[in-house]
């Protein structure tokens, strides 16, 4: 041996990677083999550790399985809550009625404790309802601003005044409303809940992408 040099670990590890028939030729060493065991300060042979080891690894991929199942079966009721939401657009036969089908099918749908929405650049007729009524030049600003939907906790803003407990929202969803990317923003979507973590900073915006893609389509009509 070379004492300059001594065997480390990982020179035997190599060693037995790179010689496959050493436990062949040396069967006593493996069937005496020992191993620390994790549930527990006593020894165990190699052959009970690696079916510990399947065990956990058989748990592991059952928790997982279970967990893919739970958030399946969430999905889907996200999807068919999302369907009735989007056939309450579809059924709705007057243009003026969309605003208030949007408001009270997301509260009823989703369980969103407040909701407003406010829209602008309409046609004439419907330029004076209630639903474009409040809506100044730095609102549609922001609004237009906003790339993807704000989340998060209520800093104040304007559109908070237009929901009936403005008092009562802790935080907060703003999603603006337009056709395409390309195309002028022309109302905003108000979410508030008394929960400071129901809209939060962390959370994904695809599903309210979404909300506001079926909801700009179907409020165009007021265009």
């Amino acid at each position: 041996m070379d004492i300059q040099h001594p065997i480390t670990e990982d020179d035997i590890a190599n060693f037995l990677a790179n010689t496959p028939d050493f436990f062949s030729r040396h069967a006593e060493v493996l069937a005496a083999a020992q191993l620390s065991s994790p549930h527990g300060n006593r020894a165990v042979s190699l052959q009970e550790r690696q079916a510990q080891m399947l065990r956990e690894k058989i748990k592991s991929l059952e928790h997982r399985t279970m967990d893919m199942m739970r958030h399946g079966a969430d999905n889907q009721l996200i999807a068919d809550k999302l369907q009735r939401w989007t056939l309450s657009l579809l059924c709705t036969t007057e243009p003026v009625q969309l605003p208030a089908t949007v408001v009270r099918e997301l509260q009823a749908q989703f369980v969103i404790p407040q909701v407003a929405i406010r829209l602008w650049g309409l046609h004439p007729q419907y330029a004076k309802a209630d639903f474009a009524a409040g809506v100044n030049d730095d609102v549609k600003a922001f609004v237009t601003s906003l790339s993807t939907p704000y989340v998060g906790v209520n800093a104040g803003f304007g559109p908070v005044q237009w929901l009936a407990w403005p008092d009562q929202a802790e935080s907060l969803a703003l999603i603006p409303l337009r056709l395409t990317e390309a195309t002028q923003t022309f109302g905003v979507l108000v979410l508030a809940s008394p929960d400071s973590q129901r809209f939060h900073a962390g959370m994904g915006t695809d599903f309210l992408e979404r909300i506001a893609d079926l909801a700009s389509a179907g409020l165009s009509r007021l265009l």
